[in-house]
């Protein structure tokens, strides 16, 4: 690999210089052109944009894929010290190349196909990460995107600190996720990429549930969330039904559903839990799983559908998508038909 005329970044040179078969040429862009560089390889040839990240998330991946929309006819290539792998799974599915300094590549054009897994990225703590409470805040920004929120309604809204609610606002209007209006007390936030925000919050969600399993005799899914919600309801535990049970309800999909899954205020003991639904503890063959954090942020926004305390859809959508079994076929068709973005 060579590279003559503008130099890119070192980085981004030593990034490049991992893939085989290429020869970049750093272009100085003429007019309003774009074209960034060119790749040569056997057979071809091809003018790109490129754009420099330290790191791409899924907020930044949608960043592009816009910035690509612009320019159908311009290729578009990133080059990252770091990306997720939903950011790479986006930018792939929306034609935008890449190379990480990981050994992560996909870069598809006429006549080129590269693609290359790298290795894991050391674990980082960042600001701001919307997971916990910080996704609380994401939540409430997901269920009324077309508001403009002031910090200290946000706060109120989701019954959490100021400071972190404009933590949280600062990292997604860095990420282009959020807008920002007016001044002072009249400054208000609003959503301008609900999809964006979406995905960058189903990635960066790290729940890591206690799971208690159970079993409680019933003729059908449906009898067996019914006599479940029933028994934790009358015995006063917070709950939300979540995953394949909750989709089952409010966006059907053509899939059995063996395990019903649940949400439970993180107070409740093991016990208190088969006593309240009426089940049995069990290690296997299990149609319940009982699921507690270490505190009640998955039951924020919980939402009634026929009397049935359900997780709100986000939280149903990103929970569906951990889920093996056939987990994430069920949250893109709950996603486009009770989300819609």
């Amino acid at each position: 690999m060579k590279t003559t005329g503008l130099q890119l970044e070192a980085t981004a040179l030593r990034i490049l210089r991992e893939v085989p078969g290429l020869t970049v040429t750093a272009e100085h862009a003429v007019g309003d052109s774009g074209v960034d560089a060119i790749l040569e390889f056997a057979g071809g040839r091809v003018q790109v944009a490129v754009q420099v990240k330290a790191r791409a998330s899924t907020a930044t991946a949608w960043q592009l894929v816009h910035q690509a929309r612009h320019r159908p006819d311009l290729p578009l290539l990133l080059i990252a010290g770091e990306t997720t792998a939903d950011a790479r799974e986006i930018m792939a599915e929306h034609g935008v190349a890449l190379v990480d300094s990981l050994g992560n590549a996909h870069i598809e054009l006429p006549g080129l196909l590269v693609h290359m897994e790298g290795r894991h990225p050391r674990r980082q703590a960042r600001p701001a990460r919307l997971s916990g409470k910080a996704g609380v805040i994401a939540q409430a920004l997901l269920l009324d995107p077309g508001r403009d929120w002031r910090v200290q309604e946000l706060a109120l809204e989701t019954g959490l600190s100021l400071g972190l609610a404009h933590r949280v606002l600062t990292r997604l209007e860095g990420e282009g996720i959020i807008s920002t209006a007016g001044t002072g007390p009249h400054r208000v936030r609003r959503v301008v990429d609900p999809a964006a925000l979406l995905d960058l919050w189903a990635e960066e969600n790290a729940d890591r549930p206690a799971r208690t399993p159970a079993y409680l005799l019933a003729r059908s899914p449906r009898q067996l969330i019914a006599e479940l919600e029933a028994g934790l309801d009358r015995n006063g535990i917070s709950h939300a039904l979540t995953g394949a049970g909750a989709a089952s309800l409010v966006a059907p999909f053509a899939t059995a559903v063996p395990v019903a899954e649940v949400w439970v205020t993180a107070t409740a003991s093991p016990q208190q839990l088969y006593d309240a639904a009426g089940a049995d503890a069990v290690a296997e063959g299990n149609n319940i799983v009982f699921l507690q954090a270490k505190d009640d942020t998955p039951l924020a926004f919980r939402e009634q559908a026929n009397g049935l305390w359900l997780a709100n859809r986000f939280r149903i959508y990103c929970d569906l998508r951990r889920d093996p079994r056939r987990g994430r076929e069920q949250a893109d068709h709950l996603r486009q038909e009770l989300i819609g973005f």
